[in-house]
């Protein structure tokens, strides 16, 4: 099972080029609604960034008042998290099984990116049962994931026009495509996943989609959008436990 859970991210020069990543270009409008969604949906205070890699999304968290949390399978990336917050609290897990969370814990779990690299619905699954077990009475899920179209198009911050055969990939399947934000320019390898293979794993997992929120880049932002003002390149997923929830209207 080890090898459903590879991260190419495991890599200390890929990590390094990361830990000086902010929230430029196309980046901006992954995170960029996050705060009204939390506001919208969030009541407690105690976070886990799953899959914090570098710690950019922990700090992210951390700077919104949330007492945060963060787990990654990437021995670098979280050295790099360490030393560029050394207070703050980073967790290695287990590459090989879902990660043994305390019950009813945390108000908000975020998931920026992590289930880009994760391959089957079966390990997907499991891993939001997980997540689940780990949501406070009233906590949610925030996930934010690749859309397929970002490996479509050209973008402010990724290119993917050297792979053409993305188009064709099933869900499951491996796509390529290349940071343009990071000094590290080898392609990264992610797996696509469609709304519709996500909404089967969430209900499988016993979650609910209590929202979903598609980022554009609008007229006056300070970049010179290419696609993002057409194509999104991010959905945002707000989830929560299905046996304790009903859907916000």
């Amino acid at each position: 099972m080890a090898d459903q859970f590879a991260n190419v991210y495991a890599d200390a020069e890929r990590a390094k080029s990361y830990a000086r990543l902010g929230y430029p270009g196309t980046y901006y409008l992954a995170f960029r609604d996050i705060p009204e969604l939390l506001r919208r949906h969030i009541q407690g205070r105690q976070a886990l960034d799953f899959g914090c890699g570098t710690g950019r999304s922990t700090r992210f968290l951390k700077d919104l008042g949330f007492h945060t949390t963060g787990i990654d399978i990437a021995e670098p990336m979280l050295r790099e998290a360490r030393a560029s917050d050394p207070q703050g609290d980073y967790l290695l897990a287990s590459a090989g099984q879902p990660p043994e969370l305390p019950p009813d814990a945390y108000d908000l779990i975020l998931a920026a990116f992590t289930f880009d690299n994760i391959p089957t619905g079966e390990t997907k699954t499991a891993l939001f049962r997980a997540l689940g077990r780990a949501l406070s009475p009233g906590g949610r899920i925030v996930l934010i994931v690749s859309t397929p179209e970002i490996y479509w198009h050209e973008w402010l911050s990724f290119s993917t026009k050297d792979f053409p055969e993305n188009r064709q990939v099933p869900d499951g399947g491996r796509v390529r495509i290349v940071m343009l934000d990071v000094p590290d320019r080898r392609p990264v390898e992610d797996i696509v996943w469609s709304d519709r293979a996500y909404r089967k794993v969430f209900r499988d997992a016993g979650l609910r989609v209590i929202q979903v929120h598609q980022p554009l880049g609008l007229p006056g932002e300070p970049f010179p959008w290419m696609s993002e003002v057409s194509v999104p390149a991010w959905t945002v997923y707000v989830l929560s436990r299905a046996d304790r929830d009903q859907v916000a209207g």
